[in-house]
């Protein structure tokens, strides 16, 4: 299979059972093993690679996880999209729990997780204002529509570190700067797939209000677990909707680095030509 469609799944979402045909490929990658063997299948008619976030199990925790190896398997196997699923607090009255929503921005609250491929030898600045395709988005917002979840499209995710969840003043003061969403882990896989020129949406799947909402204290474990559960199958039908959506084309960040690399090329390494050829090669 060459699939062009990537999926991660986030918490809840660990597997999809509506792929066919389906393969399991292992991965290697320069900065070493994604979080669990990517699964290749057909999903909607089309053909995509499903990664589990957190590995099958959840295993890995928010700090833990390797971004740059996830996102660089994903573009190892052709991907040119990724449709990424994630579990989230809601920071507003309105994103209310089993509401989806797409957000077009990101604030990040964490504290030095790796976010660059071009950690040595070659200086890569790549334009990240708008960190959202708005053409994946364009296609996740219509497949919530058709499968009827209420949808949000637009808003800020604020990534923090975790494990933890909040306090209740930071959750307060996110309240105040205006963010809509909180999560841990998206961030990162927004800024390294604009760097490996693939198109990145994320679909915020609210799972309880944050606890600067007076009801949060009342939440039980059980009922979060419920949510995430319903959200898991509603991610299915949005997922398998969506990707009828995605164009067959290239993504329209294809060339996305092309002015973005500073460094001269005659001072770049045969070593890291080697490593970095996927991602820039074809520019230098």
């Amino acid at each position: 299979m060459n699939p062009k469609i990537g999926i991660i799944g986030g918490s809840g979402l660990y597997n999809m059972p509506e792929l066919t045909e389906r393969e399991e490929r292992p991965v290697e990658t320069p900065w070493g093993d994604p979080s669990d063997a990517i699964v290749l299948g057909r999903l909607g008619g089309r053909e995509v690679a499903f990664l589990a976030r957190h590995g099958r199990g959840h295993r890995i925790m928010p700090s833990n996880l390797n971004f740059r190896a996830n996102i660089y398997a994903l573009k190892q196997l052709g991907v040119r999209w990724i449709l990424s699923f994630s579990a989230v607090g809601s920071l507003r009255e309105q994103l209310k729990p089993l509401d989806f929503c797409i957000p077009d921005q990101f604030v990040d609250r964490t504290r030095g997780r790796a976010s660059t491929f071009f950690d040595e030898d070659i200086v890569v600045h790549v334009a990240f204002a708008d960190p959202v395709c708005a053409v994946l988005a364009d296609a996740a917002e219509k497949a919530c529509e058709h499968v009827g979840v209420t949808v949000h499209r637009g808003g800020t995710y604020c990534c923090m570190e975790g494990p933890q969840f909040s306090t209740r003043a930071e959750s307060l003061l996110y309240r105040s700067w205006g963010l809509d969403v909180i999560g841990m882990t998206n961030l990162q896989e927004a800024k390294l797939a604009r760097e490996a020129e693939m198109s990145y949406a994320t679909i915020a799947m609210v799972t309880d209000y944050d606890c600067w909402h007076d009801d949060h204290d009342a939440v039980t474990v059980e009922q979060v677990i419920a949510y995430l559960t319903k959200n898991a199958e509603n991610a299915q039908a949005v997922a398998k909707e969506a990707v009828k959506r995605i164009p067959e084309g290239e993504s329209p960040y294809a060339s996305a680095i092309k002015n973005a690399v500073l460094t001269d090329r005659s001072t770049i390494s045969e070593a890291s030509k080697k490593k970095y050829d996927l991602l820039i090669g074809k520019y230098l």
